[in-house]
């Protein structure tokens, strides 16, 4: 049958609707979006029957939840734009003309920063034209790669721990590092530290550095109930986005309206809905359970007026230690035997007098509280004020020495963890029908919490076999170890509507005021040679650090800084088809507090290594085109300048090691029996472990250290930014197939990397490697790369849904990411040393630790109506990722001393390169996994409500064959001869490898 227009339009339009909010996975659409807001707009051209614009025609669009209308009409060209519209809520739009009739739109869902065009034909012919939904899915403010989350989105998928990265990892250009529980984002290839978070339209991210997941806790601060959508935006041409260089996660949190709403959950898991083989082999899994539970409701406190909302939730869960001794069954079993363990032991408790804790796999309890609270006030017609408090308590249990090559005792683990308080408020006012402004000021602080499960008593003593180094006692990195800071920020933006042209401005403002007391070895590190230097008390070496008045508390730094934005920007709707931004963003830091100066230093270099931020400044130009080549096409092109992400960690090191107040020591070939002891705990044995020794105590006393580097701020230091050039298409293929391509290239400038300041390079030795000396005082300095960080990042997604209850998304990234060095680390030293090089000084381009070359996503779900009226769904999430790069290297003594003719500041990790070998040059095991959730809606108490019950499965796949979804972790920094012989190139991520399942229970009202 022959179809109307109307009918077409319609069609086309709802195709694009759907596909425009469901952006999940594969799909990754580049939707629109203004940088790091809580809100959306609605834009269009209205015309008459003769496709003459209209002037002066109202447009009327309504929130369904809370009632608030905004009105505006057309202008001599019969465009209109409504903007600042809360996200995450559905309206309705209607349109009038005397004399040209009526349109409308019934529903319209609007996503976090989405700037949708809806364009209305009036005809005098019909009484009323209903649109059904958006006429141009892709009308973008924020030119770029991006993908968009909605609520369903979020409750729908997989997401079994219940966090935003579980949903967002759907996307191909997205991979959530599986090897360990922080869920690091990993964006194209690019360093997790280098993302943004922000929430309600503030950054939220870990201000410090020392989390890989990009929060500032340990899990997602805030619940996940109340996110009402989430944009991942990759390379956003809008100077309005900073505080990153790689990708910005953007989180609004519901509203409340109207209607009193709400839902309560709770779900549970235990050891008897986890796997219990791999590979074909039991594994021991030791007895757990977990629970967790939360609510939300939202409503009207003066209906039309004042709305509020609240959300908690609550995790009571623990946190696994899955290693064992060869032949103990443990999920990962590490190369020592369970007779030296309880050697180790022995000696331990009989000599030492110190009991270091469980050798078997095990648990740990721990609790994760989070609130969310949120008010919003139509104060009038034109004003808006949002206020948010939200709350977060939380840390787990975690390893420290965890590689193949090392066994920690259960008591050398440590609590990690944070509290988190922020609040938020926002005003948005609009002024005239053309011009609006927004306010933010937002306060957040964080107290950080690492903590030896050992307690303080006891340092850490290292064992070292064959194979294995065995540790026991407090973690070093945590014997002196305190951090709390808060961020202030401030944001002022205003827009201007000036015909075609948006113009966009604004001034932003971020303070840190950092509190940090972080220094190693101060309960001592003793390492041994093998047990029976152990047993017998002969040390390797004793590591002594402290505060050259003893007191540790004068290691501590406070020190703040600022960042200032200021950005300005014309979005230019040049004709129907094209539109065009052009701005400039500027950063500038400043600072008044300078690390101490160490008079050696400046002797020995010739300037201060009390260098800061302070003046340093970056301009930031961005362009960006998006291009209608036919209703079914739509093209986009980008390049502009970003910058941001580097972790306050690495300025930190800066104010924290200048040995000037404290220094470390090291004292070698020990005699631990014969030593005199001092600085002993109140009620311990006196000796090794519990106190220090005398002599090495003398040497930290009289601030003569030795072993121990100075770190500080290049003089030329200049702030890292990052060039990103995009281009990507839209297509609304045949048979309502949505497809879209992105190709992204980004090219670093002045990238951050830490080098030794001290080291010249002398000659050549006879096996090729380079011999350094050093020549002025030891020291590390932050500064910038010759070569920058590069990627290139390709994509594919297609998106379909059929009348049938089944929707499928499907997506592929192509990734290539080279770096200088991966910067994995809080620590000048480690960030050094844990990587593979020909040269530790060389600034050559490798294949990044970040790269997953191949990636493939599909989300499959199908929902239907079994039981009158209650919707069963299925979702599945399927994901292929190549396998991680890693490198071959000679092992720790081959290289310190083999290749380098022992050069002490390589430590003895397998990071020296053989001549001609290549960083990253080997790919290790793929991982594959599928994820589902089955959820069955139930009768409620009245007729509006509903209840579900359901069921998570993660890594169906371990499910149906145990040795299908093994996901395999190369070794770091290298891989040696010997790994590969023992078949230990790679270790067995046994919680991410074992198929779990959560049950649950939902009830919404």
């Amino acid at each position: 049958m022959k179809k109307t227009m109307s009918q077409m339009f319609a069609r086309k339009a709802l195709v694009r609707a759907i596909a425009s909010a469901s952006v999940i996975g594969g799909v990754a659409l580049s939707m629109p979006s203004y940088a790091q807001e809580t809100s959306a707009a609605v834009r269009g051209v209205v015309t008459g029957a003769n496709g003459q614009p209209i002037a002066g025609a109202e447009v009327e669009i309504k929130s369904l939840s809370t009632g608030v209308t905004k009105s505006t009409t057309t202008d001599s060209t019969g465009s209109y734009f409504v903007r600042q519209l809360p996200a995450g809520v559905d309206y309705s739009v209607v349109v009038r003309a005397p004399g040209e009739g009526t349109a409308s739109t019934a529903r319209l869902p609007l996503t976090v920063g989405e700037s949708v065009e809806m364009d209305y034909r009036l005809s005098n012919t019909l009484e009323e034209v209903v649109v059904l939904g958006r006429s141009v899915a892709v009308a973008e403010t924020a030119i770029g790669p991006t993908a968009v989350f909605s609520a369903s989105d979020l409750q729908d998928s997989p997401a079994i721990n219940r966090n935003i990265n579980d949903v967002i990892g759907q996307d191909p250009r997205v991979y959530i590092n599986q090897s360990n529980s922080a869920d690091a984002i990993q964006c194209n290839g690019a360093n997790p530290r280098f993302n943004s978070l922000t929430l309600d339209g503030i950054r939220l991210n870990d201000g410090f550095g020392l989390n890989s997941n990009g929060y500032p806790t340990q899990r997602m601060p805030f619940p996940f109930d109340a996110v009402s959508s989430v944009a991942v935006e990759m390379a956003p041409m809008s100077v309005v986005y900073g505080g990153f260089s790689a990708c910005n996660i953007n989180a609004v949190t519901k509203s409340g309206g109207n209607e009193l709403f709400g839902s309560v959950f709770m779900d549970y898991t235990s050891d008897s809905l986890q796997g219990d083989s791999l590979e074909g082999e039991d594994v021991q899994v030791p007895d757990y359970d977990e629970t967790r539970y939360g609510v939300e409701v939202g409503g009207a406190i003066i209906k039309d007026k004042l709305f509020f909302y609240g959300a908690y939730e609550k995790y009571e869960g623990v946190d696994f230690n899955n290693r064992g001794a060869l032949g103990s069954g443990a999920i990962n079993e590490v190369q020592v035997t369970q007779a030296e363990l309880d050697e180790i032991r022995q000696i331990a408790n009989d000599v030492y007098q110190y009991s270091p804790g469980s050798d078997s796999p095990g648990v740990n309890d721990f609790e994760d509280e989070k609130y969310i609270a949120k008010l919003d006030w139509y104060a009038t017609d034109t004003q808006r004020v949002a206020l948010t408090y939200m709350y977060n308590d939380s840390f787990n249990v975690t390893e420290s020495d965890g590689d193949l090559n090392e066994f920690e005792f259960a008591d050398h683990f440590y609590n990690r963890g944070a509290e988190l308080e922020s609040i938020i408020a926002s005003v948005y006012s609009d002024w005239t029908p053309n011009f609006s402004t927004e306010l933010r000021v937002a306060r957040t602080d964080v107290d950080f919490l690492q903590a030896p499960r050992a307690g303080n008593e006891f340092g850490e003593i290292r064992v070292e076999l064959e194979n294995v180094d065995v540790y026991l006692g407090g973690d070093d990195s945590r014997h002196a170890n305190e951090l709390n800071y808060t961020i202030d920020q401030l944001v002022f933006r205003g827009r201007y509507q000036l015909g075609a042209h948006t113009i966009t401005g604004g001034i932003e403002r971020e303070e840190y005021d950092i509190f940090n007391l972080f220094y190693q070895h101060v309960d001592t590190e003793i390492r041994f040679d093998g047990i029976d230097n152990f047993r017998n008390g002969l040390a390797d070496r004793v590591y002594y650090g402290n505060a050259i008045s003893n007191n540790q508390d004068d290691i501590a730094e406070s020190f703040s800084y600022a960042i200032n934005y200021l950005y300005l920007q014309d979005e230019w709707q040049v004709n129907d088809k094209l539109r065009m931004t052009f701005g400039l963003r500027y950063d500038r830091y400043e600072t008044d507090d300078a690390p101490n100066l160490n008079q050696d230093f400046a002797d020995s270099y010739g300037f201060g290594n009390d260098q800061t931020l302070d003046g340093r400044d970056l301009i930031q130009p961005r362009f960006g085109a998006t291009y209608d080549f036919s209703d079914d096409l739509v093209l986009r092109a980008g390049v502009g300048l970003f910058s941001g992400g580097n972790p306050n960690v690495w300025l930190s090191n800066t104010y924290s090691n200048t040995s000037t107040t404290a220094v470390q020591a090291r004292i070698d070939g020990v005699d631990l029996f014969s030593q005199n002891y001092v600085n002993c705990e109140d009620g311990v044995p006196s000796g090794p472990g519990y106190c220090v020794p005398q002599n090495i105590a003398d040497i930290v006393g009289s601030g003569d250290g030795s072993n121990f580097e100075i770190i500080y701020l290049d003089p030329d230091f200049d702030i890292p930014s990052e060039w990103k050039y995009t281009a990507g298409l839209t297509w609304y293929a045949p048979m309502d197939w949505v497809v879209t391509a992105d190709l992204q290239i980004s090219r670093g400038e002045d990238t951050a990397i830490y080098k030794r300041a001290d080291l010249e390079r002398v000659g050549t030795n006879d096996l090729g490697y380079p011999v350094y000396e050093s020549v002025r005082e030891a020291a590390f300095v932050l500064t910038n790369s010759s070569n920058g960080n590069e990627s290139e990042s390709l994509s594919f997604s297609g998106f379909k849904s059929w009348d049938n209850g089944f929707d499928l998304r499907v997506g592929y990234a192509y990734t290539q990411a080279e770096d200088v060095n991966p910067m994995g680390s809080s620590v000048a030293f480690s960030n050094y040393i844990f990587r593979a090089f020909e040269d530790p000084q060389a600034e050559t381009l490798g294949t990044s630790d970040w790269q997953v070359e191949h990636r493939f996503t599909t989300v499959l779900n199908y929902t239907a109506d079994f039981f009158g009226g209650y919707e069963t769904r299925i979702s599945l999430f399927g994901q292929y990722n190549s396998g991680l790069p890693y490198s071959l290297t000679l092992d720790g003594a081959d290289g310190t001393i083999g290749a380098y003719g022992f050069q002490p500041f390589l430590d003895f990790e397998p990071n020296v390169l053989p001549i001609g070998g290549t960083r990253n040059g080997e790919t290790g095991s793929s991982f594959s996994k599928v994820d589902m959730r089955i959820t069955q809606e139930l009768p409620g108490f009245s007729p509006e409500h509903r209840g579900s019950l359901f069921v998570v499965v993660d890594n169906l796949t371990n499910l149906i064959n145990d040795e299908w979804g093994i996901f395999f972790e190369p070794n770091r920094p290298g891989v040696t001869q010997a790994d590969l012989d023992n078949g230990a190139e790679e270790q067995r991520v046994g919680g991410t490898s074992l198929w779990s399942m959560r049950v649950g229970v939902n009830y919404s009202f």
